[in-house]
């Protein structure tokens, strides 16, 4: 019998803004299914989410063929999400910083949404007790992140496969991490190349946000959370300071909420097996030149084990 798989594409990428028209670059995302889900965010031109648009505004292209829409949700659903905190010898002075920047996020979040915490030095740590995978518990996550104290070499790669792991163990269909770090890694048992493959075979969304105290152009790697945010179809954040800082963990929890599902079934005429496909979401509204597009841009069909 065959089985339909569900492909979950989480979208909320780089925004190109156009005149009327809002559509995002071309990135290609590795999955198989017959339904294929995005998770879109619209954005104006002050970066604001847009609500409460029909799914009239809306047109989904694969490989540049517009395709007939299945569903269309909007609104507020829960997600789960991973905290990746980086707490090497970086962070520590940076302890408030985490603690008001997090509180601000979960403070921010739907009330259901499953959260854990990953802590990373040189060693990657499940921050909350060993028998609770998830919490919706806003003060556990946020002691979480408080148990370990900072100091020690830096594990990025390790810590942010980790959290996609522990994301696929999660009960809802849009999965999210949240990185903060300044990019640097001295310690990983997995490259940086590793790394990127795993996001870019992921359905997650990857938020990343640069530490604007740890951040040395010795040490750290901004640019690189500017790409692991673009691969996922996320965003990421440059503060300046603490407030800053506190302001992004919130647009980014408020972003999270505002959004809309969009399903399709991709069209009878079968591709080769693992060819990539393009996608493309675009939106128009009447007298409405400001809004850009975050989604992640494509998939491919899996490689059968009855194909040679």
């Amino acid at each position: 019998m065959r089985q339909c798989v569900l492909l979950l594409i989480v979208v909320c990428g780089a925004a190109l803004p156009l005149a009327g028209l809002a559509a995002q670059e071309e990135q290609v995302f590795k999955a198989g299914a017959e339904l294929v889900v995005l998770h879109v965010n619209v954005f104006d031109g002050r970066s604001d989410a847009v609500p409460n648009l029909p799914q009239s505004a809306f047109t989904v292209f694969e490989d540049d063929k517009a395709q007939e829409i299945s569903f269309f949700e909007a609104g507020d659903v829960p997600v789960t999400v991973g905290l990746i905190i980086d707490n090497s010898t970086s962070m520590l002075t940076e302890r408030d910083l985490v603690s008001t920047g997090t509180r601000s996020f979960a403070q921010s979040s739907h009330p259901e949404d499953e959260m854990f915490s990953i802590v990373f030095n040189e060693h990657v740590r499940r921050g909350l007790p060993r028998t609770v995978e998830f919490t919706t518990n806003r003060l556990l996550l946020e002691a979480s992140l408080q148990q370990y104290p900072p100091g020690g070499r830096t594990a990025l790669h390790d810590a942010v496969i980790a959290g996609l792991d522990q994301l696929e163990k999660g009960a809802y269909q849009k999965h999210v991490l949240v990185v903060l770090s300044d990019g640097g890694d001295n310690a990983s048992s997995h490259t940086e190349k590793e790394m990127l493959d795993r996001i870019e075979s992921s359905s997650a969304l990857i938020y990343t946000v640069v530490d604007p105290y740890a951040f040395t152009p010795s040490e750290g790697k901004p640019a690189l959370l500017k790409k692991m945010a673009r691969l996922s179809g996320g965003l990421a954040y440059f503060p300046k300071n603490q407030r800053d800082l506190v302001s992004d963990f919130k647009d980014i929890a408020e972003n999270i909420r505002r959004g809309y599902s969009i399903g399709y079934v991709p069209g009878s005429d079968k591709h080769e097996h693992g060819r990539p496909h393009r996608l493309k979401v675009a939106v128009r509204v009447p007298g409405r030149g400001d809004l850009s597009v975050r989604v992640r841009n494509g998939y491919a069909e899996p490689v059968s084990s009855d194909v040679h």
